[in-house]
């Protein structure tokens, strides 16, 4: 499986903005650290604001915080949030598409297998991606002031 550039991009403003704490971040600072298009992550922090990951403040003092504790956004159900098709192959969608459908296995099989990659997606939160205050490394990376 293979995500997409928008739940890449949507778990790295949630990495930026969490690192951030209460400080709030805005979506020219996000795009210039991580080298994004500030236009293509306009519409991935609205559609994070939308779904209730972040708060978007508008104004000269505005800018971007989570909604709420790291702990509580599962990275399962983000994922499962911001993927729009999750069809592994096309019999997933359109199984009369396919000649072999009415006896192939594959489906099934791959079915088990995004369930299990869901599974272990299911037992992590973001918080689980921040680093511990011994290893600020990634905070470094970002270049985001302590």
């Amino acid at each position: 499986m293979h995500i997409t550039r928008h739940t890449d991009y949507a778990l790295r403003v949630l990495i930026y903005v969490a690192l951030k704490g209460e400080a709030q971040s805005t979506i020219g600072e996000i795009a210039d650290r991580y080298g994004i298009s500030k236009n293509h992550l306009m519409k991935i922090v609205q559609s994070l604001n939308a779904k209730g990951y972040l708060v978007a403040q508008r104004g000269k003092n505005g800018g971007l915080r989570l909604q709420g504790d790291p702990a509580h956004i599962n990275l399962g159900a983000l994922v499962r949030d911001t993927e729009q098709d999750l069809a592994l192959v096309e019999c997933f969608d359109n199984p009369g598409n396919c000649l072999i459908t009415p006896a192939c296995r594959l489906k099934h099989v791959l079915a088990e297998a995004l369930e299990a990659f869901f599974q272990v997606l299911d037992h992590y939160s973001l918080a689980d991606l921040l680093p511990s205050s011994r290893q600020p490394e990634l905070i470094r990376l970002l270049g985001i002031a302590s």
